[in-house]
Protein backbone atom coordinates (compact mmCIF):
# COMPACT_ATOMS: atom_id res chain seq x y z
CA UNK A 1 0.00 0.00 0.00
CA UNK A 2 1.24 3.44 -0.95
CA UNK A 3 0.75 6.44 1.33
CA UNK A 4 -0.45 9.60 -0.37
CA UNK A 5 -0.70 13.04 1.26
CA UNK A 6 -2.78 15.72 -0.44
CA UNK A 7 -1.73 19.12 0.87
CA UNK A 8 -3.46 22.49 0.57
CA UNK A 9 -3.53 25.69 2.58
CA UNK A 10 -6.55 25.07 4.79
CA UNK A 11 -7.48 21.44 4.09
CA UNK A 12 -11.06 22.53 3.53
CA UNK A 13 -11.80 22.36 -0.17
CA UNK A 14 -9.43 21.31 -2.97
CA UNK A 15 -7.42 18.83 -0.90
CA UNK A 16 -10.65 17.37 0.49
CA UNK A 17 -12.06 16.84 -3.01
CA UNK A 18 -8.83 15.17 -4.16
CA UNK A 19 -8.85 13.04 -1.00
CA UNK A 20 -12.39 11.89 -1.81
CA UNK A 21 -11.58 11.00 -5.41
CA UNK A 22 -8.31 9.24 -4.58
CA UNK A 23 -10.08 7.18 -1.90
CA UNK A 24 -12.42 5.87 -4.59
CA UNK A 25 -9.99 5.63 -7.51
CA UNK A 26 -6.95 4.16 -5.73
CA UNK A 27 -9.14 1.91 -3.53
CA UNK A 28 -7.05 -0.87 -2.02
CA UNK A 29 -3.78 0.39 -3.53
CA UNK A 30 -3.21 3.42 -1.32
CA UNK A 31 -3.88 5.07 2.02
CA UNK A 32 -5.02 8.63 1.38
CA UNK A 33 -4.43 11.48 3.80
CA UNK A 34 -5.14 15.17 3.39
CA UNK A 35 -3.84 18.06 5.41
CA UNK A 36 -3.24 21.77 5.37
CA UNK A 37 -0.55 24.11 6.53
CA UNK A 38 -3.54 25.60 8.40
CA UNK A 39 -6.94 24.08 9.23
CA UNK A 40 -10.16 25.76 8.10
CA UNK A 41 -12.75 22.98 8.51
CA UNK A 42 -14.68 21.36 5.68
CA UNK A 43 -16.06 23.78 3.11
CA UNK A 44 -19.82 23.18 2.64
CA UNK A 45 -19.51 23.88 -1.09
CA UNK A 46 -16.94 21.10 -1.43
CA UNK A 47 -19.17 18.69 0.48
CA UNK A 48 -22.15 19.55 -1.74
CA UNK A 49 -20.33 19.28 -5.07
CA UNK A 50 -18.74 15.94 -4.12
CA UNK A 51 -22.16 14.60 -3.04
CA UNK A 52 -23.43 15.55 -6.49
CA UNK A 53 -20.85 13.12 -7.92
CA UNK A 54 -21.75 10.37 -5.43
CA UNK A 55 -18.82 10.85 -3.05
CA UNK A 56 -19.53 11.62 0.58
CA UNK A 57 -16.73 13.54 2.30
CA UNK A 58 -18.71 14.58 5.38
CA UNK A 59 -16.63 12.19 7.51
CA UNK A 60 -13.39 13.96 6.56
CA UNK A 61 -11.70 16.24 9.04
CA UNK A 62 -9.52 19.27 8.46
CA UNK A 63 -6.07 18.20 9.62
CA UNK A 64 -2.77 20.01 10.08
CA UNK A 65 0.22 18.54 8.24
CA UNK A 66 2.10 18.17 11.54
CA UNK A 67 -0.34 15.39 12.51
CA UNK A 68 1.25 13.14 9.89
CA UNK A 69 4.97 13.60 10.54
CA UNK A 70 5.36 9.92 11.51
CA UNK A 71 3.98 8.60 8.21
CA UNK A 72 6.39 7.76 5.41
CA UNK A 73 4.62 9.07 2.30
CA UNK A 74 5.22 7.77 -1.20
CA UNK A 75 3.57 10.81 -2.80
CA UNK A 76 2.97 14.33 -1.55
CA UNK A 77 0.55 16.17 -3.81
CA UNK A 78 0.26 19.92 -3.30
CA UNK A 79 -2.91 21.31 -4.84
CA UNK A 80 -2.39 25.05 -4.39
CA UNK A 81 0.55 27.38 -4.91
CA UNK A 82 0.42 28.76 -1.37
CA UNK A 83 0.83 25.31 0.20
CA UNK A 84 3.56 24.42 -2.29
CA UNK A 85 5.51 27.59 -1.52
CA UNK A 86 5.01 27.41 2.26
CA UNK A 87 5.06 23.65 2.83
CA UNK A 88 7.02 22.70 5.90
CA UNK A 89 9.59 19.94 5.75
CA UNK A 90 7.85 16.55 5.72
CA UNK A 91 10.30 13.80 6.71
CA UNK A 92 9.37 11.11 4.18
CA UNK A 93 12.37 9.21 2.87
CA UNK A 94 11.41 8.69 -0.74
CA UNK A 95 8.33 10.83 -1.29
CA UNK A 96 7.69 11.98 -4.82
CA UNK A 97 6.41 15.54 -4.63
CA UNK A 98 3.97 16.61 -7.32
CA UNK A 99 2.43 20.08 -7.58
CA UNK A 100 -0.63 21.27 -9.45
CA UNK A 101 -2.35 24.55 -8.62
CA UNK A 102 -6.12 24.15 -8.88
CA UNK A 103 -8.64 26.94 -9.22
CA UNK A 104 -9.92 27.96 -5.75
CA UNK A 105 -13.73 28.00 -5.75
CA UNK A 106 -13.89 29.20 -2.14
CA UNK A 107 -12.69 32.64 -3.27
CA UNK A 108 -15.59 33.16 -5.70
CA UNK A 109 -18.20 35.68 -4.65
CA UNK A 110 -21.58 36.04 -6.29
CA UNK A 111 -24.89 34.26 -6.53
CA UNK A 112 -25.47 30.73 -5.31
CA UNK A 113 -25.42 29.59 -8.95
CA UNK A 114 -22.09 31.33 -9.63
CA UNK A 115 -20.57 29.74 -6.53
CA UNK A 116 -21.94 26.32 -7.51
CA UNK A 117 -20.41 26.64 -10.99
CA UNK A 118 -17.06 27.57 -9.43
CA UNK A 119 -17.09 24.44 -7.25
CA UNK A 120 -18.15 22.34 -10.24
CA UNK A 121 -15.23 23.69 -12.30
CA UNK A 122 -12.73 22.94 -9.53
CA UNK A 123 -14.22 19.52 -8.84
CA UNK A 124 -14.02 18.50 -12.49
CA UNK A 125 -10.39 19.67 -12.76
CA UNK A 126 -9.50 17.71 -9.62
CA UNK A 127 -11.39 14.61 -10.76
CA UNK A 128 -9.56 14.57 -14.12
CA UNK A 129 -6.22 15.09 -12.35
CA UNK A 130 -6.87 12.25 -9.89
CA UNK A 131 -7.87 9.87 -12.70
CA UNK A 132 -4.64 10.64 -14.57
CA UNK A 133 -2.58 10.31 -11.36
CA UNK A 134 -4.02 6.90 -10.55
CA UNK A 135 -3.61 5.67 -14.13
CA UNK A 136 0.02 6.81 -14.18
CA UNK A 137 1.07 5.53 -10.77
CA UNK A 138 -1.16 2.54 -10.08
CA UNK A 139 -1.88 0.78 -13.38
Amino acid sequence: MKNILVLCTGNSCRSQMAHGYLNVMAKDKANIYSAGIETHGLNPGAVLIMNDDGINITGHTSNHVDEYLDIDFDFILTVCDHANENCPFIPSKNATRIHHNFFDPSKVEGTAEEKYKAFLKARNEIKDYCEAFVQTHFN
